[in-house]
């Protein structure tokens, strides 16, 4: 099966399941994600993703100056963020447990 259209649907969520664990740059969440399984991410994917849910007012952001480059934007999960979190976290529980009452048995 192809996970990279499911992951399409969940992209959200599991980005703001990283930045529950703590603030993080760009590429600190794409190593997040691919830690927790999920290798196919783009790194195009998650900085897309990270601007649209800033842009949603989800997260908010501040700039670290870096000894090695450029400075980094580091990406936050705000009061809005944190209950997003919580109901999209509750709308994939639900899903999940529909499908695996679905496929349980195959």
């Amino acid at each position: 099966m192809d996970t990279s259209q499911l992951l399409k649907g969940v992209l959200d969520l599991a980005v703001l399941a990283v930045l529950e664990r703590g603030d993080g740059y760009g590429y600190d969440v794409v190593r997040g994600l691919r830690a927790a399984g999920l290798q196919e991410v783009g790194d195009a994917s998650v900085y897309g993703t990270l601007r649209r849910l800033y842009n949603a007012g989800l997260l908010t952001s501040y700039v670290v100056p870096s000894e090695e480059g450029p400075h980094r934007k580091y990406y936050s999960l705000n009061a809005p963020g944190r209950d997003r979190l919580r109901e999209t976290a509750k709308t994939w529980r639900a899903f999940a447990e529909t499908m695996e009452g679905l496929v349980g048995a195959a």
